[in-house]
């Protein structure tokens, strides 16, 4: 397994390592998941995220290319704002999900899944104009600070001001890219910097009293009680935006020749007959991914689950599904077959827990 820059200070921390994206990766450390889940809600949690792809993307149409292989429009994209979007494929599924930052006019800074950075790059270089070219930053580490109390971490131990960074907003410090945004819900930062430097950053993160180190089994829960989608479980290369509720990402559709366009605007325009949904458990137990969605009656099978835990800020299982159309609305009873038992749930509206992202009195572009 490949490891990464802050491989042996999980270690010393005596994190529980597992096998994730192909690297050796911390999932929880001996505080426990649910304190760590807590500590991120109520403090400041860092997470080492050096796995994820980082990539540069610039020159001459690169904006074009990018418009070609995501269904989102960057030709009105401020400089230095972030935006979520999907790689599409030509039938129309999702490749990944990925952050592109506009950081001039013919550059941008790309964050990609770590599972899927290999074949994201492929695919990107597959269609990459002439004009452009695509840097993948290997040697630099990733390092996810989540919290409400992050902004004052960063100020007191990196000595980095980021009051006036709005949310969804970058800025570069030295030899650092720090991005205002997360996947917990959070306030919190993203900051890529050389992996020489990762250590050193990382420890003078963990010598401030509001900070412990999170891993990856936290940070799924954090990410589902937000109803975010992890991809390769709530998205993949088969399913749709618009069957993944996230036609958000196409803003006013100016963008039209995007690769898979024909199936996404015919699902626009026609409906589908599935679509991702929250799940909250309203009986006894937890649901996982694969377990049967059932009718209310039990008698007639209506989706599947992609993700399913319990939430530590509820008190109480949730999860995400892909459900037939018909039986898609908020608060539609529905049974969850688990072990041959069915448990009571209805469906929910996500986020399950109200996003704390940080607005500030800047104009957001």
């Amino acid at each position: 397994m490949k490891q990464t820059p802050l491989h042996a200070s999980h270690i010393v921390q005596k994190a529980k390592m597992a096998e994730f994206a192909g690297y050796d990766m911390p999932i929880q450390y001996p505080d426990g998941v649910m304190t760590e889940h807590n500590w991120t809600r109520e403090n400041a949690g860092i997470f080492d995220v050096s796995h994820m792809g980082q990539l540069i993307i610039e020159g001459a149409g690169s904006t074009g290319f990018l418009e070609k292989l995501t269904p989102s429009t960057f030709s009105t994209l401020k400089e230095n704002v972030a935006k979520y979007t999907v790689l599409m494929n030509e039938d129309g599924g999702m490749i990944d999900d990925l952050i592109i930052t506009r950081l001039e006019d013919d550059k941008y800074f790309v964050v990609v899944n770590g599972a899927c950075k290999d074949k994201d790059i492929e695919w990107m270089k597959q269609h990459l104009p002439n004009g452009a070219t695509l840097k993948h930053l290997e040697n630099h580490a990733l390092i996810a600070l989540q919290g409400p109390k992050a902004e004052q971490v960063m100020r007191e131990a990196l000595s980095i001001e980021t009051t006036e960074l709005n949310y969804m907003r970058f800025m570069a410090h030295k030899d650092f890219f720090i991005s205002r945004l997360g996947y917990t819900g959070e306030d919190g930062f993203e900051i890529s910097l050389p992996a020489e430097r990762s250590d050193a950053v990382w420890h003078k993160l963990l010598a401030h009293k509001d900070v412990k180190t999170i891993g990856l089994a936290a940070r799924d829960s954090l990410r589902l009680e937000m109803g975010y989608p992890l991809y390769g479980h709530d998205i993949d290369a088969t399913t749709s935006p618009v069957e993944a509720d996230s036609t958000w990402i196409m803003g006013k559709r100016n963008n039209k020749t995007f690769i898979g366009a024909k199936r996404v605007l015919d699902e626009l325009k026609n409906g589908t007959s599935r679509k991702r949904v929250g799940i909250k458990i309203t009986g006894k137990g937890v649901a996982r991914e694969g377990a049967e969605v059932f009718d209310a009656a039990g008698k007639k099978k209506i989706g599947v689950l992609t993700s399913g835990g319990f939430s530590p800020t509820l008190q109480t299982a949730i999860g995400q599904a892909y459900i037939d159309i018909e039986h898609a609305n908020i608060n539609t009873k529905i049974n969850i077959r688990v072990r041959n038992r069915d448990i009571e749930a209805i469906i929910a509206d996500m986020p399950f827990v109200q996003a704390k992202t940080k607005k500030t009195t800047k104009e957001a572009a």
